[in-house]
């Protein structure tokens, strides 16, 4: 539970180095699908009916391109630089689809520490469980900013 918590914030940029990584592993469920789909009024048949994806060149449904971003930001935001950091800018590229079920591991890694502007970028890419690249892309990030000491004041949850 977050509410009444108080959190560290992630790595500073000064703190972050060029060729850092992060693997990370998730597992797309039914229960992860239908609570995003539902979160954003999605019906789109192919995210969700097995007879109609049937039909299709993929054969079986997949897995809307937004939710694995989803995937992405929440790395950014809990490992890679961490909590208090911001996505700028992203260039992602949908290399294969990801069906339902499917184990999904992405590979984040530091690509370049720009201090004057206060960014990271970090190239990203996923590969399914037979190891086919499903994702690929780019993410300009800007990490925490170290909080401003007052005497006193700590940063609390809203």
């Amino acid at each position: 539970m977050l509410l009444g918590k108080k959190r560290k914030l992630g790595r500073t940029i000064e703190d972050i180095s060029v060729g850092e990584k992060l693997t990370l592993t998730e597992k797309i469920e039914d229960k992860d699908l239908l609570l995003f789909l539902g979160l954003t009024n999605d019906s789109n048949p192919l995210y969700i009916q097995h007879d109609y994806a049937s039909q299709t060149p993929h054969k079986k449904p997949v897995v809307p391109a937004i939710m694995l971003n989803g995937i992405i930001t929440s790395a950014v935001s809990k490992y890679l630089p961490g909590p208090g950091s911001y996505i700028l800018k992203q260039e992602m590229e949908y290399v294969s689809p990801v069906y339902h079920y499917s184990t999904v591991q992405f590979l984040f890694e530091v690509t370049l520490v720009n201090r004057d502007s206060h960014t990271v970028e970090i190239t990203v890419n996923a590969t399914n469980e037979e190891e086919v690249e499903v994702l690929k892309g780019k993410l300009t990030v800007c990490p925490p900013y170290p909080p401003q000491q007052d005497e006193g004041q700590a940063l609390e949850n809203f």
